[in-house]
C-alpha cells in the first residue's frame, strides 16, 4: 500500500522541527555562531520548499516570513537574543500545529509575526506561494547602473527529493528585479525514460539590476555547491567580475541550444568574464555544439552512502516476534540433535544456530536507538521551565550515545518528564536563596546514561536544595502512610514520595502538586522491569537512578538448575561461574562470603530462596552476577550452558513475584523463569536482615 504524501511529509517535517528546535537553543547560548544560524536556516528553508511542494501553503507561507528574520541574523543586521530565540521557539511550535492542522487561532500565527518583526531590522515582504509578480525597479535606481543580466542554471538532479521547489526559487529572484524567464528543455529524455524523481529542466533568467551576484548567493545557499549556474552581463557596461582567459566571445544562442557546460555569452565585444559566489565560480560560456546530443537522464544510484529506509515500528515488533519464534525452534532442534547420533543433523542444528544468532542480533541493532535523541527533548522543556520560573538552570547531558531498545525509548519520556520537571520546580532554589547557601547563582540538572552490566542506568541529579525528610515525615503521616510511632530510615522515608497521591507541595500549580507524577515514574519502570532508586543530601541535591534492561524481546541466559527447576540468569550480568569452596557452608544463614582472589564477595543459597526439595548436589556451583557497583554470588545446583532466550511476560497473577523477569521456553517445550538478579539480590538481602534482627533478639 502507497503511503500517503502528506503522511510522508509530516513525517520529514517533525525531523526537520526537532533540528531546528535543538539549533535554537544551542543559538541562544552561542548567538555568534554562524554555523548555527545556517542550520537553522537550512532547516526552514527546506520546511518551506517541502511545505509548498506537498501541498501545505499555509506552512511555506508562514515559514518564508520565520526565514526571513533569521536571513537577518545570518547577513548581522539582527542580534540572537533570548527574546528573539523565545519567539522563534513560538513560531516552531505553531509550525508543528499548521503541520498537523491543530491551530484553533489562526490569529496566532500572526501575533508571532508581529512579534518577529519588532525584533529584527530586516522588513518582512511576504512571498506568495503562486508566482510573485514581476517587481518594478527598485525607485532611485540610475539608468547606467542598471544593466541587463542573464544568469543560467540547473539545479542538482535530485533537488526536489530534498524538499527544493524550484518555482519558489524563481519568485525569489523576480524580486530581485523585473526578468524573463525561459525554461531550457535541452536535457528532458523521451517520454518512455523520464525519472519523475528527477528534475530535467534548466532556466534562462534575463534580469534587470545594478548587481545580482549576491541576491543569488542567498537565493541558492544550500545548492550552489552541487548545482551549475552561470551569470554574466549583456549590455556591454562595467562589471566588478574577474576577468577570465581573454579572447573573443561567441555570439548568445538559443536557450534550448544550451548546454550542461556551455551557455550564452555576451556578445562579441565582451570580454569573457568569471564571477564567484559563495565559492563557485560563474563563467561565461562557449557557443555549444548544436549537433550534439543531449546527455542522458542522471541514473540513480544503487547503494548511496547514508542511504536509509523508513520502515513503520509495528513491522520491527512483528519481526522480533518472529524471530523469538525461530530462536525457540532453534532451541528444539539443537536438543534433538544433541540426543540424536546423526551428524548431519548436529551439523544443521548448528549451521542454524549461527544463523539465527546473527539475524537475533541484526534485528536487536535495528531496534536500538540511541538515547541521545531521548534526551535532545528536554533541552526545551528545561528552557521553558527555566523561563516559567524565573530560575537560571543549566542542563547538563551525558551518554547520549548509550543505545537501548526503541520500545524503551518510547515509554522512557513520561517519566523522564516528571523527574525533570521535580528537579526544577521542587529541587533547584532561586537565585538568591542559592547564592546566600553558598551557591552558584545558577543550578544545575544533569541526565546521565550508563551502561552498567545487564542494564542501563539513568540517572536524574540536581543541586538544589534536597529533600526535606521531616515535611515528607509529617505528609506521611497526614495521609496515613505512617503511623507517628513508627520507626523508619530517611531512605525509606523518602520512598514514599512514588507512592499514589503523595506530594509536598502546599499548594497546587500548573506544573506540580496533585501527587501523580513521582507514582507515573514507579509504575512505568515497574512496567519495564526497571528499579528506581532515590538518594537525597539536604542543601545539596537529589539523585534518582532508573535502571533499565537493555532489550525486552530476547536475551543471552545461561541456564541453571536449582533441585528440580530450571531457571535462566540474564548472561549479561554475569561476572564468572566458580565452584563451591569444600570449607564454605552454603547453607547458613545471615552474611556469607566468598574470597574471590582477595575480594569478599556475598552469596545467596538459591535453593534456601526457593524452598528447593531434594538433597543439594555434591559440588555446587556459584554464579557470580553484577548487580550495580557490587558483585554478588548465586549458588546452584547444576550449570546446564547458555542459551538463546526469548523473553515472555508474565501473566498479571505472577506480576507480584519480584524475583523473576519473565519466563521463557526451553527446547524441550518446558518453561524456565527468568531471574531479575537485582530485585532478587535485594529480597535476599532482606531475608538476611530479618534473620540476623531476630537472632539479635533471642540472644538478647
Amino acid at each position: 500500500m502507497n503511503a500517503d504524501p502528506a503522511d510522508t511529509f509530516r513525517q520529514e517535517a517533525r525531523e526537520l522541527l526537532e533540528t531546528l528546535e535543538q539549533g535554537l537553543l544551542d543559538l541562544e547560548k552561542h548567538p555568534d555562531d554562524n554555523e548555527l544560524v545556517n542550520t537553522v536556516f537550512r532547516a526552514l528553508h527546506t520546511l518551506k520548499g517541502s511545505g509548498a511542494m506537498f501541498g501545505f501553503l499555509d506552512v511555506a507561507g508562514f515559514v518564508h516570513e520565520f526565514e526571513t528574520a533569521f536571513d537577518g541574523i545570518r547577513k548581522g543586521r539582527t542580534a540572537a537574543t533570548p527574546e528573539l530565540i523565545g519567539i522563534a521557539l513560538d513560531a516552531k511550535d505553531h509550525v508543528a500545529c499548521l503541520i498537523e492542522g491543530a491551530v484553533d487561532k489562526p490569529e496566532a500565527g500572526e501575533l508571532i509575526l508581529s512579534a518577529l518583526r519588532n525584533l529584527t531590522d530586516d522588513t518582512f515582504p511576504v512571498a506568495p506561494v503562486a508566482a510573485a509578480p514581476i517587481p518594478s525597479p527598485p525607485p532611485g535606481m540610475d539608468d547606467a547602473k542598471r544593466r541587463t543580466w542573464r544568469i543560467v542554471f540547473r539545479l542538482p538532479a535530485d533537488c526536489m527529493l530534498n524538499g527544493t521547489n524550484p518555482l519558489l526559487l524563481l519568485d525569489e529572484i523576480r524580486q530581485i528585479g523585473p526578468c524573463t524567464v525561459t525554461a531550457l528543455t535541452d536535457r528532458v529524455p523521451v517520454i518512455g525514460e523520464i525519472d519523475p524523481e528527477q528534475l530535467h529542466l534548466g532556466w534562462q533568467v534575463d534580469i534587470e539590476a545594478e548587481d545580482p551576484r549576491g541576491a543569488l548567493n542567498d537565493v541558492f545557499l544550500f545548492l550552489i555547491d552541487d548545482m551549475e549556474l552561470h551569470v554574466e552581463p549583456l549590455n556591454g557596461a562595467e562589471t566588478t567580475a574577474r576577468p577570465a582567459e581573454t579572447g573573443p566571445a561567441p555570439p548568445a544562442t538559443q536557450p534550448d541550444e544550451a548546454r550542461s557546460d556551455r551557455f550564452p555569452t555576451a556578445p562579441t565585444e565582451q570580454p569573457d568574464t568569471t564571477a564567484q559566489i559563495g565559492g563557485h565560480v560563474m563563467k561565461a560560456a562557449e557557443k555549444p555544439n548544436p549537433t550534439s546530443e543531449a546527455p542522458p537522464a542522471i541514473p540513480k544510484e544503487s547503494g548511496a552512502a547514508g542511504m536509509s529506509l523508513r520502515v513503520p515500528a509495528e513491522r520491527l515488533d512483528e519481526l522480533m516476534d518472529r524471530v523469538g519464534e525461530l530462536v525457540i525452534a532453534q532451541s528444539r532442534l539443537q536438543l534433538m540433535a544433541s540426543e540424536s547420533n546423526d551428524l548431519g543433523l548436529r551439523t544443521i542444528a548448528e549451521e542454524l544456530e549461527r544463523l539465527s544468532a546473527g539475524l537475533r542480533d541484526t534485528t536487536m541493532g535495528i531496534r536500538m536507538v540511541p538515547i541521545g535523541s531521548l534526551f535532545s527533548r528536554f533541552r526545551r522543556l528545561i528552557h521553558d521551565l527555566s523561563h516559567d520560573l524565573g530560575k537560571e538552570i543549566e542542563f547538563v547531558t551525558n551518554g547520549e550515545e548509550t543505545e537501548l531498545d526503541k520500545t524503551m525509548i518510547e515509554r522512557l519520556a513520561d517519566p523522564l518528564v516528571h523527574l525533570i520537571r521535580n528537579a526544577v520546580d521542587h529541587g533547584i532554589e532561586d537565585a538568591d536563596t542559592r547564592v546566600r547557601a553558598g551557591k552558584k547563582a545558577k543550578g544545575v540538572v544533569r541526565l546521565e546514561a550508563v551502561y552498567a552490566g545487564a542494564e542501563v542506568a539513568i540517572l536524574v541529579s540536581d543541586d538544589g536544595a534536597g529533600l526535606d525528610i521531616e515535611r515528607i515525615r509529617a505528609k506521611a503521616e497526614e495521609a496515613g502512610f505512617l503511623m507517628p510511632e513508627t520507626r523508619i530510615s530517611d531512605h525509606d522515608l523518602s520512598q514514599m514520595i512514588f507512592a499514589p497521591g503523595f506530594s509536598t507541595v502546599k499548594e497546587v500549580t500548573a506544573l506540580s502538586g496533585r501527587g501523580v507524577g513521582m507514582d507515573v515514574v514507579k509504575r512505568t519502570i515497574d512496567g519495564l522491569r526497571g528499579s528506581v532508586e532515590l538518594s537525597s543530601e539536604k542543601g545539596k541535591g537529589t539523585r534518582v537512578s532508573l535502571r533499565l534492561p537493555l532489550t525486552l524481546a530476547i536475551i543471552d541466559g545461561m541456564l541453571v538448575r536449582v533441585g528440580t527447576g530450571r531457571y535462566t540468569i540474564p548472561l549479561s550480568a554475569v561476572v564468572e561461574c566458580v565452584e563451591t569452596p569444600k570449607t564454605v557452608e552454603t547453607s547458613a544463614r545471615g552474611r556469607s562470603f566468598l574470597d574471590i582472589r582477595g575480594e569478599l564477595v556475598p552469596f545467596l543459597s538459591l535453593r534456601e530462596m526457593f524452598a528447593a526439595s531434594g538433597e543439594p548436589e555434591t559440588h555446587q556451583k556459584v554464579v557470580i552476577v553484577q548487580c550495580g557497583e557490587e558483585k554478588v554470588g548465586l549458588v546452584v545446583d547444576q550449570i546446564i550452558g547458555n542459551n538463546q532466550t526469548v523473553i515472555k511476560q508474565l501473566s498479571k497473577l505472577h506480576s507480584g513475584l519480584k524475583a523473576f523477569s519473565g519466563a521463557t521456553i526451553l527446547g524441550d517445550g518446558t518453561v524456565a523463569l527468568i531471574l531479575d538478579t537485582v530485585n532478587l539480590v535485594n529480597m535476599g538481602q532482606a531475608q538476611t536482615d530479618r534473620y540476623i534482627s531476630e537472632n539479635r533478639g533471642r540472644a538478647a
